[in-house]
């Protein structure tokens, strides 16, 4: 029986005050939506694929050369990313922009046991990310023969620039879906807060509850009459 009571005035509580529990979620999801849209910088995403395979003189396949190409993919992500490779990189592409700062936007991938491996570069502009991708993979590519005196990375893919690039960062919609689901949270927790703190007489049930006596009869209210 208290339980069923209990979750009464949960309901109780909550139809109250639905108005502000919505007023918060909608305020929650208006902020976000204008902050994705209007103050966040859209980000674009350009990847190149790379091969790493010794070239052979025989056609045959080196199950110890493809195990020692997969393990050297781990070496090259760190090549890449170094100032050898970075800093011919920003002198081609006459970037304003540190080794670093060129350095965080590029990601590297590598499924296991497989000798290709993707670079992703993410920018502002759509244009800047396909160069920096193609011009990172191409620069690596020449420079790693003489870096590790070996001859086996090939651009096996380019990075190319789509007719109606779409950003990969805001996403408006799940930044909103969270806003909403956040506001929501928050306002039925302010609501639950609110009536905790709510220490007022609202009639004989209150009564009741606080001196823990049964009720035996109340005064109506008389309106005053000239």
């Amino acid at each position: 029986m208290e339980e069923t009571i209990s979750i009464q005035d949960i309901f109780k509580t909550l139809k109250k005050r639905w108005k502000l529990i919505m007023l918060l979620t909608l305020i929650s999801a208006l902020i976000s939506g204008t902050i994705s849209y209007f103050l966040l910088t859209p980000v674009y995403q350009s990847s190149t694929q790379i091969l790493v395979n010794q070239k052979q003189s025989e056609n045959q396949l080196d199950s110890i050369q493809i195990k020692s190409n997969i393990d050297m993919i781990n070496t090259y992500s760190v090549i890449i990313k170094s100032p050898a490779i970075l800093g011919k990189v920003i002198g081609e592409l006459d970037l304003d922009q540190s080794v670093d700062q060129l350095s965080e936007k590029i990601t590297i991938n590598s499924q296991e046991n497989s000798q290709v491996f993707s670079l992703t570069v993410q920018d502002s502009n759509p244009t800047k990310a396909v160069e920096i991708a193609n011009t990172v993979s191409e620069t690596f590519q020449k420079e790693i023969k003489d870096i590790m005196n070996v001859d086996n990375v090939s651009v096996l893919a380019k990075a190319e620039i789509k007719d109606e690039p779409a950003p990969v960062k805001p996403n408006p919609v799940l930044n909103i879906a969270i806003a909403v689901v956040v506001g929501l949270m928050a306002g039925v927790g302010l609501v639950f807060l609110l009536e905790y703190m709510d220490n007022t007489i609202k009639d004989e049930k209150d009564i009741e509850t606080i001196v823990d006596l049964p009720l035996l009869g109340s005064i109506q209210k008389i309106s005053k009459h000239k």
